[in-house]
């Protein structure tokens, strides 16, 4: 299978979907065949649900010392966000002065370039958050 095929084929890497289990309305990201509370009870019971991505800081750190192929990025902020379905994610937090991250700020996803894979340089996406404006 081609390279762009696979990346195409699984749907959670360029949207934000996630499950819901019909037996007990928990929501997960990403997706999962049980519910790790209702269990066997979940067995199909899971159902597909598109995430909309937005909702607000929970917690954030900024980060001074980064891995090899992240330094030249240094410093930058990385927080958990709390979306209006109930989860918490975690990705990194753009397009926003460091010192004017602070708890409780609303945030949304966007998909953005993530990094790159050797001399081939297959271009990995996925999900960081920006300000809600």
């Amino acid at each position: 299978m081609p390279v762009a095929r696979f990346w195409r084929d699984i749907p959670q890497r360029y949207n934000l979907d996630g499950c819901r289990c019909l037996s007990c309305g928990k929501v997960f990201f990403p997706t999962r065949h049980l519910c790790p509370t209702c269990r066997r009870g979940s067995i199909g019971q899971m159902e597909s649900v598109r995430l909309k991505g937005e909702g607000v800081l929970h917690s954030f750190s900024i980060v001074h010392d980064a891995p090899e192929s992240r330094r030249l990025l240094t410093p930058y902020a990385v927080g958990m966000v709390e979306l209006e379905e109930g989860l918490k994610v975690t990705g990194e937090i753009v397009d926003v002065e460091l010192d004017e991250i602070e708890i409780g700020m609303p945030l949304r996803a966007v998909l953005r370039r993530l990094g790159d894979e050797g001399p081939e340089g297959i271009i990995h996406y996925g999900f960081k958050f920006t300000p809600k404006r």
